[in-house]
């Protein structure tokens, strides 16, 4: 943490005064406590113990002052207005989740002690909106305010999602000693996300991820403050989605279509889980390539490939010259736009290949009646608009990745653009942002890239606004997203390759840069927060050499 002053001044200082100063990581935040004061801090606490949330608050204010937590008197509560509305469903699965976080160690049973009122401690939640029964979106404001005193904790958010990260700030301020009691010391906590957009990707298609696993990503997610869950759930090598509309689109194209497959119930529990922890769930149906597996599934969606004048028997991208093409694509979003609630959809774009469309003589001749010569750019804005209109007509705003941004040259029908592609990214950036477009940055957040897995520095040392631009293009970058492709990734090694480090990428995101700038400064909390996830029971991976008071138990 920034201290107003350094620990030489104050020490010069301290000799001839009574120096005051107070911890904060917002600089225009500085007020007076005694030099012997923060000695008692540093003493007690240690200067890394003050700052052990993960990501950091954007304004964090913390006293050596603490107040013991037991478990038997520990409770949540409403603010009345809130009570009067029947509470509020998302924070009451939120209490029941965040008590056993809050202490592992405690069994409920039939508890005959009595304890004073002075021993009673109540953490209380107030909503600016009642928003409880909805889901979070592009907009949603996850603003809130924490402060702890003697007794009690009040928890003020805006809305029920900025309410969910307050509630995993307060868990992370809790700690036991050697003897096992629980602690929370006096804080004052103002907070909200540099940037609204905070994905993960994960890849189902190249291998299949249960729902179980996802689930538990999820967990992980919403303690690294993650609220976009980005969901590539099908492509090339197999699809398995299972669509009510096209069932054989799974039955044909999942590697298995009774093992290997995502249920309408399983998508449901995924989105239902996801939303109770703040969660947004982007689905991507990534099109006109990587789209070998829905060909087996949907007759005469693909291009038929040619080799010396006759059709080969193999298959390319989708077909955009064909009518029943975007049939089939309006009564499969249509359908996908029913299931997935969030008002942003994923259509891809990226990595086409046009031999299969320049060997073929009838995309040839379309491409001559429309005037598009050889370009088989144009061929693809040309399937990219049409697949942009139909998702628009169902009232959903369309990602695709950088490369439709690249070769489209009209850029009136794109609204987000993802970039990806690694090299000069920020320059990428500034492209899409002077064309008046929204960016999600994931160039340099790709964790399956060739690369020591225990480099986390590389990740944390990303500023997505570090590119010469005005305010307002600057705020057009909207987000960043970490992704783990499939190739190498299944569920027996998903979790030590995500975690901590995509932790690096969601403080990055959260917290304001200038007081996250040092590696060095952030390494400790980092341990300690990934010491955290073990005993929440994820597979983070070491970042060093040492142990964590509660290791890894397998569950």
């Amino acid at each position: 943490m920034h201290l107003c002053i350094s620990l030489a001044q104050l020490a010069r200082k301290g000799e001839k005064s009574n120096m005051k100063v107070v911890c904060s990581v917002n600089p225009g935040h500085c007020t007076l406590i005694s030099y012997n004061f923060l000695l008692l801090i540093i003493l007690q606490l240690g200067l890394d113990t003050v700052e052990s949330v993960w990501p950091l608050p954007q304004t964090f204010i913390t006293s050596p002052e603490r107040y013991q937590l037991k478990p038997q008197s520990f409770s949540f509560g409403y603010r009345r207005h809130l009570a009067a509305q029947h509470h509020c469903s998302v924070l009451d699965a939120a209490f029941k989740r965040y008590f056993s976080i809050l202490f592992p160690d405690y069994a409920s049973g039939n508890d005959t002690i009595r304890f004073s009122e002075n021993e009673i401690f109540t953490l209380t939640i107030s909503l600016d909106h009642h928003d409880c029964e909805g889901y979070p979106n592009q907009d949603s404001s996850e603003r809130y305010k924490l402060n702890v005193s003697a007794g009690q904790a009040s928890l003020n958010a805006e809305t029920v999602w900025g309410a969910l990260k307050g509630l995993e700030t307060f868990s992370q301020l809790v700690y036991q000693d050697d003897f096992g009691s629980y602690y929370i010391n006096k804080t004052n906590i103002e907070d909200f996300p540099q940037f609204q957009y905070r994905g993960i990707l994960l890849d189902t298609s190249r291998h299949y991820l249960p729902v179980q696993t996802i689930l538990k990503t999820l967990d992980a997610m919403a303690y690294s403050k993650f609220n976009v869950f980005h969901w590539h759930i099908v492509d090339d090598p197999s699809f398995p989605y299972q669509s009510r509309t096209f069932p054989d689109l799974s039955n044909k194209g999942a590697f298995h279509p009774m093992t290997h497959i995502y249920t309408q119930s399983d998508v449901r529990r995924v989105i239902s889980y996801a939303r109770k922890r703040g969660i947004r769930v982007l689905p991507e149906f990534d099109s006109p390539g990587h789209t070998k597996s829905w060909g087996k599934g949907q007759p005469d969606l693909l291009t038929p490939c040619y080799k010396g004048g006759a059709p080969s028997g193999t298959f390319g991208p989708v077909n955009p010259t064909s009518p029943s093409t975007y049939q089939f694509m309006a009564s499969l979003f249509k359908e996908v736009a029913s299931v997935f609630p969030d008002t942003y959809i994923h259509l891809g774009g990226d990595e086409v290949d046009f031999y299969c469309w320049r060997s073929n003589p009838y995309i040839r001749a379309f491409m001559h009646k429309m005037g598009f010569g050889v370009d088989f750019n144009k061929l693809e804005t040309f399937y990219i608009e049409k697949i942009v209109n139909i998702t628009s007509a169902l009232r959903k705003t369309s990602i695709v990745w950088q490369d439709v941004f690249d070769y489209h040259e009209q850029h009136k029908s794109l609204s987000v653009v993802e970039v990806w592609k690694q090299g000069c990214y920020l320059c990428e950036v500034r492209k899409v942002v002077k064309a008046g477009l929204r960016v999600i940055l994931a160039s340099p957040w790709y964790l399956d890239q060739p690369g020591p897995t225990h480099n986390w520095a590389r990740y944390y040392n990303v500023w997505p606004l570090a590119f010469k631009g005005t305010e307002k293009q600057k705020r057009l970058v909207i987000g960043g997203e970490v992704c783990l492709w499939g190739e190498y990734v299944d569920a027996t090694n998903l979790s030590p390759r995500l975690w901590p480090r995509a932790s690096a990428a969601a403080e990055r995101l959260w917290s304001n840069e200038r007081q996250t700038s040092s590696v060095d400064k952030a390494f400790q909390r980092l341990q300690e927060f990934r010491c955290k996830l073990l005993r929440r029971g994820i597979q983070a991976e070491p970042l060093d050499v040492g142990h964590c008071k509660h290791e890894y138990q397998s569950v």
